[in-house]
């Protein structure tokens, strides 16, 4: 990428809390904080001061263990959940020079709608179960301002086509699904409105291993096609190696390591992310 392109997502000493923290782990007190939490006060800090670009048409991969903060910054990304404090600025939105996690609930919303897309590890947080699979997928076009039945449905359509479900199951609800199925319908869906931006938040875990690279081929064909920018955040470097350009590492809330994937892979600079990749050898 060149050192002037402008990103499409940038995110600045983000911030995320639980808990109001107390004198002693404010200032991160030796015997009293074990990694990134306050056994003082039950503060939990989830994310903190976090900082990356994303940039068009990239895959960034964020790698980290269970309770590293990268699921909270994906919930954070897309306002299902306020940030204690930081910045985000998305280039679609008012020339990407508005701190948008300052934003109304209202704007939040606009750029939820037209601008992102997410698919959730667990499909129920992202699909209505008793919704038909083209009418999840109308759901999120209403969100957008569509009216217009006939189009929605060529749309949904068109979408679930694209994500391998069969015609003649379009209008089945995803609950009858696999789970494998479930996740390509939430893609369809985070697809809908041709937003610039993707977050995928640990979409293949629990699945099968057949079912898990069906999946994983059918994001990057998609990612290649569309041209698309994807945050994706997964606990597996295999997934991280195959999909992401670039990668960061999180650990007790914190980026510990970024670069080009190759790079992380087979020079990791921090004890962790070498222990990490020596898991994946």
């Amino acid at each position: 990428m060149s050192v002037l392109e402008v990103p499409v997502l940038s995110v600045k000493q983000m911030n995320k809390q639980y808990g109001n923290g107390c004198s002693i782990c404010k200032h991160m007190k030796l015997g009293k904080v074990t990694k990134n939490y306050c056994h003082e006060c039950g503060t939990v800090y989830a994310c903190r001061d976090v900082t990356f670009d994303l940039y068009h048409g990239e895959v960034l991969g964020i790698v980290g263990e269970s309770g590293s903060g990268k699921s909270t910054l994906m919930k954070s990304l897309y306002f299902d959940e306020e940030v204690t404090d930081g910045e985000l600025y998305v280039a679609g939105f008012e020339d990407g020079k508005k701190n948008l996690f300052m934003e109304s609930a209202q704007k939040k919303r606009f750029v939820r709608n037209h601008l992102m897309g997410k698919v959730y590890q667990n499909p129920i947080l992202g699909l209505k179960m008793d919704f038909s699979s083209i009418g999840n997928i109308a759901e999120k076009l209403i969100s957008a301002g569509n009216r217009h039945v006939g189009s929605m449905e060529t749309r949904g359509a068109e979408l679930l086509k694209a994500v391998n479900i069969p015609i003649h199951r379009m209008k089945e609800e995803p609950r009858n699904f696999s789970g494998g199925m479930q996740q390509r319908v939430q893609i369809a869906k985070a697809l809908s409105n041709n937003p610039p931006i993707l977050l995928l938040d640990e979409v293949t875990t629990g699945l099968d291993l057949p079912v898990q690279a069906s999946v994983l081929d059918l994001i990057k064909g998609l990612q290649r096609d569309l041209n698309i920018s994807i945050v994706l955040v997964s606990h597996d470097l295999g997934v991280i190696r195959m999909l992401a350009d670039r990668t960061l590492v999180m650990l007790e809330g914190k980026v510990i390591e970024q670069g080009l994937t190759d790079q992380i892979l087979e020079d990791p600079q921090h004890p962790y992310t070498q222990q990490l990749v020596h898991s994946l050898l």
